[in-house]
């Protein structure tokens, strides 16, 4: 039996005065395309004239099967549409084509999607990657876990639910359970954003001159779930404390709308790192004042590992 590969290598070969003839093309077609096949023993009253008026739309869907099946790849893929294929219906006793997505065009349009409900500011590919499934659990992050999973199931319900505070050492898998979180919620249609503080906030400090950090805090305070990866890590000042920190969880807070941290600080630790101001000057009210933005609306986890990237 030849095969649907071999049909078309024979069509592309042949110059005009050589072209088989429709019969001679529906044959080929119907003894080689498994895809073919498959249609016709579903539609057992269609008729060999049946297919010959629909010759056009049969090739095309048979073309575009064989290149599917031997798929290159969405950016290589030489269907007409890309990422799309042709296939065969009937409608009104007639054989006609429409256009659908593939499962390769699926994955990257959901992907998409998934990206679109869980943005980010400077953090890392692997931690936008991270999911539950690619954890590893242990004693020392058990209740992190299981507290982030709860969170990812409350969100969305129409349920107050607190944030989250994890703060450890370095490398115990903090902001990898965040992007877990974030990649989660997004599947389950909920926005979220991810933010490395200490280079966000680097960059709020150059959009001083031209006031547009203004647009990136509507944002932050804004989004449904806020993930703040690395608090207390950023080079503090009186003005990134109690106009952008403080005025993100104020907002936040009025609103009702969590907001996740990660830190290698305890809640005690990141109070004393936000009471610094400029001059050595400490400042304990205003520091206590975010911090009041904080503490009554996370729940608190301590996660206590060895530090992997040293391990790896």
């Amino acid at each position: 039996m030849e095969s649907i590969g071999q049909f078309m290598q024979e069509l592309a070969k042949r110059t005009p005065r050589q072209l088989l003839t429709p019969e001679q093309q529906l044959d080929k077609m119907l003894g080689s395309s498994s895809y073919l096949k498959a249609f016709s023993q579903k539609h057992p009253e269609l008729t060999r004239d049946d297919y010959l008026r629909s010759l056009s739309s049969v090739y095309t869907a048979v073309k575009e099967q064989y290149w599917c099946e031997r798929c290159p790849g969405l950016t290589e893929c030489p269907n007409l549409v890309k990422g799309h294929r042709t296939q065969l219906e009937l409608v009104n006793e007639t054989i006609v084509s429409a256009i659908a997505p593939c499962n390769k065009q699926l994955s990257h349009d959901e992907e998409l999607k998934r990206r679109r409900l869980m943005r980010s500011y400077y953090v890392s590919e692997e931690t936008m990657k991270a999911t539950f499934e690619g954890l590893v659990i242990d004693e020392g992050n058990f209740a992190a876990v299981d507290a982030a999973v709860l969170f990812c199931e409350k969100v969305g319900t129409g349920e107050r639910v607190k944030g989250l505070y994890m703060h450890g050492p370095f490398g115990v898998g903090k902001s990898y359970i965040m992007g877990a979180i974030g990649r989660e919620l997004s599947e389950r249609n909920v926005a979220s954003m991810l933010v490395y503080v200490p280079d966000f906030i680097r960059e709020m400090k150059d959009s001083i001159s031209d006031q547009s950090y203004v647009g990136k805090l509507e944002l932050l305070k804004e989004v449904p779930v806020l993930i703040l990866d690395d608090i207390g890590a950023e080079n503090l000042t009186p003005w990134v404390r109690d106009e952008i920190l403080g005025v993100i969880l104020n907002q936040r807070a009025n609103n009702h709308l969590p907001t996740l941290f990660t830190s290698n600080y305890s809640l005690e630790e990141l109070e004393e790192h936000l009471s610094i101001s400029n001059g050595n000057r400490i400042e304990r009210t205003k520091a206590a004042r975010i911090m009041e933005r904080i503490r009554h609306f996370v729940e608190v986890y301590e996660i206590l590992r060895k530090n992997h990237r040293v391990d790896s």
